[in-house]
């Protein structure tokens, strides 16, 4: 039987409103949440499971609502932890340690994670969903590096390369029979 997982990076969010945990869309992240909505409509969604993360929330729960569909928000989804401090690294400081941590996948800034630790946590999520839903289309409202880090543990193509040409926001339809990762298609244009 087959189950697809649509992974949902979330769209567009300000760095200088709010924390990791708070921060919303900019005005370009509500309008593509709105396109994300008509082109998963149709896709006869079954359940949706958001990062605990307000600007994943915010990217795919207007269409969970229409839907009337099942929602739950796993906190082992939310993003990778950069710090110890929650204050989002800058894109310079961002990029050589995403650099070191995708090289070394035990490679962490004090008091953060690793991206060995952050991936065996999101993957416990994800294989519990693949257990418990089989057949069914599940979104998940994510994050790039966790969203990079589930699916390179599935196939070793989505790797740093991979995380620097998606967008934000992005969509992946993850094809799989039982647990195995059978096909993957970017939906986002």
């Amino acid at each position: 039987m087959i189950t697809y997982i649509y992974m949902v990076r979330h769209g567009e969010s300000s760095k200088a409103q709010g924390t990791e945990r708070t921060r919303g869309l900019t005005e370009k992240g509500k309008e593509d949440s709105e396109r994300i909505s008509k082109m998963l409509q149709k896709e006869e969604i079954d359940l949706f499971v958001f990062s605990p993360y307000q600007r994943a929330i915010l990217t795919i729960n207007d269409l969970a609502a229409a839907l009337g569909k099942e929602v739950f928000i796993m906190e082992d989804l939310k993003e990778k932890v950069f710090s110890l401090d929650a204050v989002p690294l800058t894109n310079n400081e961002l990029y050589p340690y995403l650099s070191k941590s995708f090289s070394n996948p035990d490679h962490a800034l004090a008091g953060a994670e690793s991206n060995r630790v952050c991936q065996k946590r999101a993957i416990k999520v994800l294989k519990q969903l693949l257990t418990t839903y089989v057949g069914k289309k599940i979104v998940i409202g994510t994050h790039g590096v966790v969203m990079t880090l589930m699916m390179s543990y599935y196939d070793r193509r989505f790797d740093l390369d991979f995380l620097l040409h998606t967008t934000k926001p992005d969509i992946y339809r993850m094809k799989f029979m039982k647990n195995e990762l059978v096909e993957v298609e970017r939906l986002w244009e």
